[in-house]
């Protein structure tokens, strides 16, 4: 970039120029960036007028926002379009943009000015959203160190820095594991047992790369096809162990790192006077602390634990008595194949059988159909958006009584080895009702089972909730509707941002709304009744088993954040896998090493970290909420504007408490989750 150039990184716009975008450019623009987050600050600090909102709290919810357009789309592209040549790039810059992160928080003349204004009459004069801003900025600054002694801020600010570059440093080490693996087989007697889906996936994986026969990855589409139908014993076993053995040793190992970033959240969890890493995070969130998320988890789990226990029970009785399999021999990586076949022989359900009915553009448009009868959103595709991969779609959103243009999103559905695994949502552009000039831009991304050269991509039905799932997300910034940026969606707790996400899974169960997408690809058939009755009856197959998987998940999260000391429990990977197989079917391998190649928790500063339990806190709620859609019609446009007008538009406005209360008229029942997972007892 020349000295008279402009970055596209540093113009912020709703229609961004992903084709134009070169690693070259990334320093020059971050510091610039960075340069103009220092003026603005400069310019709240030193402000000579009388304290205002607006010179004050209005300045301070605008600082940053090139910076943060800017480092947004860099973190972004790092995710899903990386090199070796922007991960350089991207490297370099984070350190300096984590510390200035840190450094806003801990600033004496910042603080200072918000004080100042806290303390005028206007301020105490302030009610709704503009009170809660002032109040949650004011405990945030508190939280993130501001009243610490100097030295203190440093060590605060040092710690801040480092726990962006090393969580950075986890999360590209798991990319690099994950793509470092392939099994290549020309024997097709090891696809023994693969739907003819999976072979072609393979097929085409293999082609890809210029080799013969077919190829196995770790990328998501491939490694569950392979856990779940493959009859060969060995195949399983390979896959397993590599996708749980990722970054445990060798050039790629997390397990070091790992310390370091428990190390490091601890730390700063006693700097500021808190117990452990979890009450600090948890703080603002409903659970409050972490002794009460942890007992959510543990009462959970109380209530679910015959239940899964039977559920290992029949499964043993059924590899012994139907395939005639000793039940002693069984392995972890056997339990999704013998599962799906158990699955297979009691409710005559293949999942497989449900693909044809999922092609994956058929599922979009239904998609958009419900969100457009429910909740009143036009989605329509807008192919002037220009992406960052030829398999990305584009789209623009409307508010469909008044044609308002709500924001665009981008599409990103299929596995690339230069794009991170998982699922997710992330967001470009936060529009407030404020004199602001840009929509809402958002981008919902996955890694589904892509098309193939003789067919679309047919999806799981598992992969089409997930889909609603992650454009629940996004209709939640689409949907908001707020005066300041810090109260949109992007601030709203974390253990009630799954709500909209996960109740808009709900919709993949229900005749009406499938009826709207699940469609032969060739015949255009509709789902027939006895398979959507197949399907619905083993809907809760194992349902205990699945929540316990993600219980076990929660605990290692708090175990880890409020127990483990190395000097007490010893080697984290051993203390992990004791802690897990509390929570497995079968007993898990010595070499059992999931934790490292764990992104939720350790791919950023935060994340997920000590709020892992966010997602059955969620499902209480989700499952509750959406009793209210059972009663009332799962279309009901009547009720799906209340919930857009009552949780959607609303961010973080209010107590996420009260919001729920203000949609349900009560407080929630956490046994609709158990009574919807057929657990209720």
């Amino acid at each position: 970039m020349t000295r008279n150039e402009t970055s596209p990184l540093l113009t912020r716009t709703s229609e961004i120029p992903f084709d134009s975008f070169r690693a070259e450019q990334i320093q020059p623009s971050i510091d610039t960036a960075l340069a103009m987050a220092e003026s603005e600050l400069e310019a709240i600090k030193n402000e000579r007028a009388p304290r205002t909102f607006e010179n004050t709290l209005r300045a301070l919810d605008n600082l940053g926002l090139t910076l943060n357009y800017a480092i947004g789309i860099v973190s972004h592209l790092e995710s899903v379009a990386t090199t070796s040549e922007w991960r350089t790039e991207y490297n370099a810059v984070l350190p300096r943009v984590s510390e200035f992160g840190s450094k806003l928080l801990l600033d004496e003349g910042l603080w200072s000015a918000l004080k100042e204004y806290a303390a005028t009459p206007e301020a105490t004069q302030l009610s709704g959203e503009k009170r809660r801003f002032l109040e949650k900025t004011i405990a945030d600054f508190r939280r993130s160190g501001a009243d610490l002694a100097p030295e203190k801020k440093q060590a605060l600010a040092a710690i801040n820095t480092e726990l962006a570059q090393i969580t950075n440093t986890f999360s590209q080490n798991v990319l690099d594991a994950t793509n470092a693996f392939e099994h290549v087989t020309t024997d097709e007697k090891e696809l023994a047992g693969l739907p003819e889906s999976a072979r072609q996936m393979a097929r085409q994986s293999a082609t890809s790369k210029g080799l013969e026969g077919w190829r196995f990855t770790l990328q998501g589409p491939s490694f569950m096809a392979v856990m779940t139908y493959a009859d060969s014993r060995e195949l399983r076993e390979k896959v397993y162990r590599a996708y749980n053995t990722r970054c445990t040793s060798g050039a790629l190992d997390n397990v070091g790192i790992l310390h370091r970033i428990l190390e490091l959240r601890a730390a700063k969890a006693k700097l500021l006077g808190f117990k452990d890493f979890a009450d600090l995070v948890l703080e603002d969130r409903m659970a409050k602390t972490g002794t009460r998320a942890f007992q959510f988890v543990n009462d959970l789990r109380e209530r679910i634990e015959s239940h899964f226990r039977k559920d290992q029970e029949d499964l043993t009785v059924f590899v012994r008595d139907e395939l005639k399999v000793d039940p002693s021999t069984m392995q972890p990586w056997d339990v999704g194949y013998y599962a799906e076949k158990m699955r297979l022989a009691h409710y005559d359900f293949d999942e497989e059988e449900l693909r044809p009915y999922f092609p994956l553009p058929k599922v979009m448009q239904g998609l958009f159909s419900v969100v457009e009868r429910t909740f009143g959103l036009t989605v329509r595709e807008n192919d002037s958006l220009k992406a960052w991969d030829k398999s990305v779609t584009t789209y623009s959103v409307y508010d469909t009584k008044s044609n308002e243009l709500l924001g665009h999103f981008y599409s990103d559905l299929f596995p690339r080895e230069n794009k991170r695994g998982g699922a997710w949502m992330n967001g470009f552009i936060t529009h407030v009702t404020h004199h602001d000039p840009f929509p809402h831009v958002g981008l919902i991304a996955g890694n589904f089972t892509p098309p193939t050269d003789t067919a679309p991509s047919l999806l799981t039905h598992d992969e089409v909730t997930t889909i609603f799932h992650e454009f629940g997300h996004l209709m939640h910034q689409l949907c908001s509707r707020t005066e300041l940026r810090g109260l949109s969606m992007d601030g709203v707790a974390w253990d009630f941002i799954e709500l909209p996400s996960q109740i808009l899974e709900n919709w993949c169960w229900e005749r009406e709304a499938l009826d709207l997408f699940a469609a032969h690809y060739e015949t255009g058939e509709r789902l027939p009744d006895d398979l959507f009755e197949k399907m619905t009856k083993a809907k809760n197959f194992r349902s205990a088993s699945h929540m316990m998987r993600q219980l076990g998940f929660s605990t290692i999260d708090f175990k880890l954040h409020r127990e483990y000391t190395k000097e007490k429990d010893g080697p984290i990977l051993d203390y992990c896998r004791e802690q897990m197989n509390d929570f497995a079917a079968l007993p898990l391998p010595r070499d059992y090493g999931m934790i490292v190649g764990f992104t939720h928790l350790f791919s950023s500063p935060v994340g997920y970290a000590s709020g892992y339990y966010s997602y059955q806190w969620a499902e209480v709620l989700d499952a509750d909420a959406f009793s209210r859609f059972k009663r009332e019609g799962f279309m009901n446009a009547k009720t799906g504007s209340e919930f857009r007008d009552k949780i959607l538009s609303r961010g973080d406005t209010q107590d996420p408490g009260d919001l729920f209360k203000s949609f349900m008229g009560r407080e929630p029942d956490p046994s609709a989750l158990l009574e919807r997972s057929g657990l209720l007892t």
